[in-house]
């Protein structure tokens, strides 16, 4: 079942790609980018509308641990 957080993030995350596109971007920026967001999306359970600075910094520390910098600054 598709939560309202979810149907609203894939929404969101219909508009990203659709402005990446529209900039020019190149395929593999796009797919970087998309990437990203669809990881901190999973990560705050697609609520991600009102994340305030210490959550953000959370969740890159935790990616660091994980991840190699040249990809968390991605």
């Amino acid at each position: 079942m598709v939560t309202s957080s979810e149907s609203h993030f894939k929404k969101n995350y219909s508009t990203h790609l659709k402005h990446l596109r529209m900039k020019g971007l190149q395929p593999k920026t796009i797919g970087a980018y998309s990437r990203a967001i669809r990881r901190i999306g999973a990560y705050f359970d697609h609520e991600m509308t009102d994340l305030s600075e210490a959550q953000l910094l959370d969740y890159f520390s935790s990616l660091l641990e994980t991840h190699s910098w040249s990809s968390v600054k991605l």
